[in-house]
């Protein structure tokens, strides 16, 4: 969507680029119906933007839902994935030190009970 977002942006420049040039040409010409037209539609297009704005917004907010709870899937599963990887890292690491104390003859630390809520 980036993509011909920017070149409507282009493109409106553009307009008004040319309608503001042509205004001032016509009246420096004389031309009062022509720098009048000009002035007509660069009002036009300062009235019409405001519309097409809350147009593209209003497109956005409705295809947003679609699309956030599949990314905050995809977030949640990698965030699990990874807390999962550390609680074996942990368990494993738990695991070495019990080996270690038993090879070493050292006894090991009792067992804290959870605390009663």
């Amino acid at each position: 969507m980036a993509r011909p977002s920017r070149l409507w942006q282009v493109a409106a420049a553009l307009y008004v680029f040319i309608n503001a040039a042509g205004a001032v040409f016509a009246g420096m010409q004389g031309e009062r119906m022509h720098m009048d037209v000009h002035i007509g539609l660069l009002l036009l297009g300062f009235a019409a933007y405001p519309i097409w704005r809350r147009a593209q917004l209003t497109r956005q907010q409705r295809q947003q839902p679609a699309q956030l709870p599949e990314q905050r899937i995809d977030y949640l599963q990698q965030s699990v994935d990874a807390i999962a990887l550390e609680v074996e890292r942990i368990g494993e690491a738990q695991r070495f030190a019990d080996k270690l104390r038993s090879e070493q003859g050292e006894t090991p630390p009792p067992k804290k009970s959870p605390p009663e809520v």
